[in-house]
């Protein structure tokens, strides 16, 4: 299994063509208290990039963008029926959405764990 991350703070799990994705621990930090989560349908097709789901806290409101192309094949209802789970575990039960890689090439340019923890300590 792969792990990757976003400039936007996405995650990303690749095992074989699925992918699972949310905001990394940085991200749920800087946003606080997380109230509300939207999370995209079975069967959404999403471009890399595309916004594909929705969480607020209660400072702000933001998107959660496809770091890959895909269809998704799995929202987590968990975290629309108890946002809290973001906070509490955000790389782990707090996901956001799983799908189907269209093209495993666009995991090219993403960085991996160790360079997206550097990377934010410069933020």
């Amino acid at each position: 299994m792969s792990l990757y991350f976003t400039r936007e703070h996405e995650w990303i799990k690749v095992d074989g063509d699925t992918a699972t994705v949310g905001i990394s621990d940085h991200a749920q930090g800087a946003l606080g208290d997380i109230v509300f989560a939207e999370v995209p349908e079975a069967g959404k097709r999403l471009a890399k990039g595309d916004d594909a789901a929705v969480v607020e806290s209660v400072k702000a409101a933001s998107d959660v963008y496809a770091p890959v192309g895909g269809e998704v094949i799995e929202g987590n209802n968990a975290v629309a029926e108890d946002p809290s789970l973001i906070n509490s575990d955000a790389e782990g039960e707090g996901w956001f959405f799983k799908l189907k890689l269209a093209d495993p090439g666009e995991l090219d340019g993403l960085m991996d764990e160790a360079a997206y923890r550097e990377w934010v300590t410069t933020l």
